[in-house]
């Protein structure tokens, strides 16, 4: 019998992924949920009858849905009223739901919880404590990059991408400097799958759970490998960087948790993963 799976946010950027890792896997059922689909699956309404019926019947649930973008996205609108009550909607309804018919679950939390002069930061670190309130697992995901269908939410590989296919540059919000640890959406989709197979076991060592490879690297060299890969193709593309430094974590650079790489290591290197997204959008 087929496993049914419920990922809330299936349209998103890492839901994306992981509705056809999931798809290609004989054993399990995915079923949908995302605000792209229709007004009927817009997490934030109140008595949510579709919401309720979805939770009911799934084994298992990835909560990945939140209002939330790149850098760009972030910096615009985190302060904002409808960000946070976008979000803060979000989660009441769906976490009261989840406690009401006691369904496993992975909460899509970030590296930037523990930042609390970032309000995006501070609501998933509220998401985490709901979480092990219920006694479930969330996860900390690290700068995930993979295929967007939303251009407006885009995050930073997909930003560099997509300006340098269609203007042959690269304009970049930051002078490039700062460094991040980038993980593909499909070692990420995996990287989900061990989490729920191993549910209880990793609910019992009481461990932070981090998805990342654990390497950092900086802005600018993302912007020089699409400048390479390209040029292999005959396309010359220039980067511009900009004179500012990057405000939106504060200088902050926590370090990763290593735990979860006992378990699961990802496939994909960093020029790997690009070149696989330069792929899709030419």
């Amino acid at each position: 019998m087929q496993k049914k799976i419920l990922i809330l946010g299936s349209e998103g950027q890492i839901g994306g992924h992981l509705v056809n890792f999931f798809s290609n896997k004989k054993n399990y059922k995915v079923i949908k949920f995302d605000i792209v689909m229709g007004k009927e699956f817009d997490l934030r309404n109140f008595n949510n009858r579709k919401l309720e019926n979805e939770i009911k019947k799934s084994d298992f649930i990835f909560f990945l849905a939140f209002d939330v973008g790149g850098s760009r996205y972030l910096k615009k609108y985190q302060k904002t009223f409808d960000f946070l009550s976008n979000n803060i909607s979000i989660m009441a309804n769906v976490f009261l739901l989840l406690k009401k018919h006691k369904k496993k679950f992975v909460f899509a939390s970030s590296q930037m919880s523990n930042m609390d002069f970032s309000p995006y930061g501070t609501l998933k670190r509220i998401g985490e404590d709901i979480t092990n309130s219920l006694n479930c697992l969330y996860v900390k995901f690290w700068n995930v990059y993979g295929i967007e269908k939303n251009i407006d939410k885009s995050h930073v590989v997909t930003d560099f991408i997509l300006m340098a296919l269609k203007k042959k540059r690269i304009d970049m919000l930051t002078n490039g400097n700062e460094s991040r640890e980038f993980l593909y959406a499909d070692d990420c989709s995996e990287g989900l799958y061990k989490i729920m197979k191993n549910f209880n076991f990793f609910l019992k060592k009481q461990k932070e759970l981090h998805l990342t490879t654990s390497k950092r690297i900086k802005i600018i060299e993302i912007a020089m490998m699409i400048k390479k890969i390209l040029k292999k193709q005959n396309i010359n593309i220039k980067i511009f960087p900009s004179r500012k430094k990057d405000n939106l974590q504060n200088n902050v650079n926590n370090p990763s948790n290593n735990f979860l790489l006992r378990y699961w290591k990802p496939k994909f290197e960093i020029e790997q993963g690009i070149k696989k997204i330069i792929d899709y959008y030419q």
